[in-house]
């Protein structure tokens, strides 16, 4: 026993082991229709329309003069970027609805990987989670609830982050200076 108590109740199931998703992970039949799905209604229900409204009031606003057109290629630049913003905004916006349809599949690692994720991320090891008084106490737990990884005896240690120094060491970069040089008078 190695000198450390072991307070798990003895009847308490052994939780499973979370299935090794890598980049040699080959999803499942299923698994990649949820893929597909979620590509494309990612793109038709939110990157189109948050792209076409970002243009849109991008271009609202150059019209009004508050952001002025390039001389050469007038809105056209940051329309470009709008539009790649709405884009990329709009994906974004959908992977928790994404993550969600994946935790819903039965028999599909992906999903069991994300729903014990989803438990062991909840916080982090041996702290503890107060609930927010918006938050519905509709199952009649305690408003501590600690995260499973607390459970687990051999906890990682808590590291405090290093204080930012800002002085100069062997690793900073030399010749710089920080007086602002004179101009010569040559009068």
């Amino acid at each position: 026993m190695n000198g450390r108590a072991d307070f798990r109740e003895p009847n308490a199931e052994v939780p499973r082991p979370i299935p090794h998703i890598g980049p040699d992970y080959i999803p499942t039949e299923e698994e990649r229709r949820v893929f597909a799905e979620c590509n494309d209604e990612s793109f038709w229900f939110r990157s189109v329309p948050l792209a076409a409204t970002s243009m849109l009031i991008t271009q609202g606003l150059i019209s009004k003069g508050i952001l002025s057109s390039h001389p050469k290629y007038g809105s056209i630049p940051k329309l470009i970027f709008a539009c790649i913003m709405g884009y990329f905004a709009g994906k974004l916006s959908y992977v928790k609805t994404c993550q969600e349809k994946f935790k819903k599949l039965e028999n599909s690692p992906l999903g069991e990987a994300l729903r014990s994720g989803q438990a062991r991320r909840s916080s982090p090891p041996g702290h503890y989670y107060q609930k927010s008084k918006y938050d519905s106490n509709v199952s009649g737990q305690s408003s501590f609830v600690t995260s499973p990884a607390a459970d687990n005896i051999e906890m990682l240690p808590h590291y405090e982050p290093i204080p930012f120094s800002s002085s100069m060491n062997e690793s900073a970069p030399t010749g710089i200076t920080d007086h602002i040089v004179q101009g010569r008078n040559f009068s």
